[in-house]
């Protein structure tokens, strides 16, 4: 099961850091990701990271603003979100696999077995 926390209010250019915690899995093996599903749209690709190699894949959006990074002795991965848009404005979801994906792969929410419940971030003066 996946928690994720961290969601909130914060001002256009502030920063958020996104947590997901993992009970009864781990966030040492294969692959952990975030997706984000804004008002009226479909759920899409944030982040991901391959915990093997450390490869990360972002989003073209929020490359240079985001970072994903884990904590394996806290079972955690988390997401800094730094200047943060109004359109950066959804729920946003963890989830992970234990499958090695290759990083062509790792934005496809297909590939990914167990996901958290979503956390609200709204970005608004």
């Amino acid at each position: 099961q996946l928690q994720a926390s961290g969601g909130g209010l914060v001002q256009p250019g502030g920063s958020l850091r996104l947590s997901c915690a993992a009970s009864g899995r781990a966030f040492s093996i294969g692959v952990a990701g975030w997706f984000r599903q804004a008002p009226g749209k479909e759920r899409e690709f944030v982040a991901a990271i391959r915990w093997s190699d450390r490869a990360t894949r972002y989003e073209d959006s929020v490359k240079g603003r985001f970072t994903i990074s884990g904590d394996n002795t806290k079972n955690s991965v988390f997401l800094q979100m730094n200047s943060l848009k109004p359109e950066d404005t959804a729920i946003y979801y963890c989830a992970r696999t234990d499958r090695n994906w290759i990083t062509g792969a790792l934005r496809d929410e297909i590939r990914y077995d167990d996901w958290g419940q979503g956390t609200l971030v709204t970005v608004s003066s």
